[in-house]
């Protein structure tokens, strides 16, 4: 079966279910690749017309809220010694080094440190866990959990998705080089936005000999 066929055969709410999953188990603390997940789902929805972009940005933002309000009572209950046992299982995203940076942020931060963490990848997956361990009041957590799920999540889909119908309508004008041109102009706006999120992190520190 044609590709776009095969599309065209997924049902819209498995879409809306696959990426509020996917983002809330992120933020969860568990490493998933959330955000290739809503840029697929967002080019998909420019591209598919049963799947409502605000739909798909709300079921991302939801998921987003939910698993780092899940995180951060699980990490608020487990403390440090769940952080070691994230270690064991997950020793590539949650080693010392990576919890130690993590951890500096949000003493140098807090609230700023959910918010902007919601654009760095090591960030998103600790934000929640790591500010219930820190027992950062849960009244500041909410505020930033909550603004940077919109902020990103319904960022990202209106982006990826506007820039998939540039993308489509380019196509047709410019062949290949409209589709090049509105990826290019869609990945550089992510990247600046991305590239004043990671400056609310500090640099790693190199582990001693």
């Amino acid at each position: 079966m044609h590709v776009q066929e095969w599309l065209e055969t997924v049902p819209a709410v498995a879409v809306y279910a696959l990426v509020g999953v996917v983002i809330g188990l992120e933020s969860l603390g568990i490493p998933l690749p959330g955000e290739i997940i809503l840029v697929s789902s967002a080019l998909l929805a420019s591209q598919h017309g049963d799947i409502d972009p605000v739909v798909l940005g709300a079921c991302a933002t939801a998921g987003a809220i939910i698993g780092d309000s899940i995180g951060y009572a699980i990490g608020r209950k487990g403390g440090r010694p769940m952080l070691a046992w994230l270690g064991a299982k997950f020793p590539r995203h949650f080693s010392e080094a990576h919890i130690a940076t993590a951890e500096r942020s949000f003493q140098k931060w807090g609230m700023w440190a959910v918010f902007f963490g919601r654009f760095v990848a090591l960030l998103r997956i600790f934000a929640g866990p790591l500010a219930g361990v820190l027992r950062m009041p849960y009244w500041k957590f909410l505020i930033a959990n909550v603004l940077g799920g919109i902020v990103w999540a319904g960022g990202t889909t209106a982006v990826i998705y506007y820039v998939g119908i540039v993308a489509e309508s380019w196509l047709k004008r410019f062949s290949w080089l409209g589709l090049v041109a509105a990826v290019l102009i869609g990945v550089t706006s992510m990247l600046v936005l991305k590239r004043k999120a990671k400056k609310a992190a500090p640099e790693p520190v190199v582990a001693a000999d």
